[in-house]
């Protein structure tokens, strides 16, 4: 049975009184076809809405009060929803700002959790989510590349919440159907970067990637697509998997970078994220190459790229655009739980700054 008190059964009759706004009237077999829940939903709906005294019942369906639909507050201002990112800073915190600032004019609140990259299962920390609030739905960003993975995605599924990945693909088990998701097309991302080198006349370039991710698998893809294309570096280019930054091997797998680069003649480079490519541009000035004249340097992910100096030429993926999509995809979902799933994806920008120049 449906309950009728729920955060779901709220914004579902908030958008019956949509419809009836929009309509002047609205009837129970347009409105099951619609939201894909019984006609008995329905009819309680319409009983609840007429016990407000915000409609009247007629024979299937419903029509305004006498003297017109009184002003209202959103049913869904009481909802609240759950958002699990796996850092609170570096990549997210515009996508949290985008999805807090859209739910505010809603009426909604965000209940917020940071996990980590390194987080295998996130399984308990949901589970924390569900019992400590009611939530109408979830903005999930999961480690996609461990074990438990699919298990993770199991349980979203059969947690009846609607829930909507961001940054992320995957599909539920037993029927590998793709599952609610917004993402950037970083393999566009990458293609973007490769055609500003061309077109500056770059032929040999290099790829630095921080670490082996879901985001970073794109671009690999992307890049080396657009460098066969493009007739970019063939058989020679640099491509590199940084360790992380905090790792003691860091400066010595990056000066090494820096001597394949010189001794490969590579004239530019892509670097996956910005502090990655601040840190190659630090070292390079070190060794008395010039940025750009001797090596062009792009970032990727545009977060703090246009701090630095020189200011880097940046790919920069749609973080707010990402937010505000997962969310009206998510209130979609809750409105119309039996519609196919959506897979939203976002095209992300080159920013070109003073780190990119013609080669000498």
């Amino acid at each position: 049975m449906t309950d009728q008190t729920s955060p779901l059964a709220a914004s579902r009759r908030d958008l019956i009184l949509d419809a009836l706004a929009r309509s002047g009237s609205v009837r129970i077999s347009q409105l099951q076809e619609e939201f894909g829940v019984t006609p008995v939903t329905l009819r309680r709906d319409l009983q609840q809405l007429e016990q407000e005294g915000l409609l009247v019942r007629v024979h299937g369906g419903a029509v305004p009060p006498a003297g017109g639909m009184p002003p209202r507050a959103s049913a869904t201002g009481s909802a609240t929803i759950g958002m699990l990112v796996p850092s609170l800073d570096f990549y997210w915190p515009n996508i949290v700002r985008a999805v807090e600032a859209d739910a505010q004019k809603r009426g909604m609140s965000v209940l917020l959790r940071g996990a980590s990259y390194e987080l295998q299962d996130e399984r308990p920390a949901l589970r924390r989510m569900i019992e400590q609030t009611e939530l109408a739905g979830l903005i999930v960003a999961p480690n996609t590349d461990t074990e438990f993975s699919p298990e993770v995605i199991d349980w979203l599924v059969a947690s009846g919440v609607p829930f909507v990945l961001a940054e992320r693909d995957a599909v539920s088990r037993p029927d590998g159907e793709p599952v609610e998701s917004v993402t950037t097309d970083h393999a566009l991302g990458a293609v973007l970067a490769a055609r500003h080198l061309a077109q500056l006349g770059h032929r040999k370039v290099g790829l630095l990637i921080s670490r082996n991710s879901p985001t970073s698998r794109k671009v690999i893809a992307g890049w080396t697509t657009a460098c066969r294309e493009l007739g970019l570096t063939p058989a020679e280019h640099v491509e590199r998997v940084l360790p992380d930054r905090g790792d003691p091997k860091f400066s010595k797998s990056v000066d090494g970078v820096l001597d394949a680069v010189l001794t490969a003649g590579v004239t530019a480079l892509l670097v996956h994220s910005d502090r990655e490519a601040m840190a190659i541009v630090d070292l390079a000035l070190a060794r008395g190459l010039q940025v750009p004249g001797d090596l062009s340097v792009i970032a990727y992910d545009d977060e703090v790229a246009e701090l630095f100096t020189p200011a880097l030429t940046a790919v920069s993926p749609p973080r707010a655009g990402i937010g505000r999509a997962a969310l009206d995809l998510l209130l979609a979902r809750i409105a119309h739980p039996n519609r196919p799933a959506h897979r939203v994806i976002l095209n992300p920008s080159l920013h070109v700054r003073d780190s990119t120049a013609p080669p000498r």
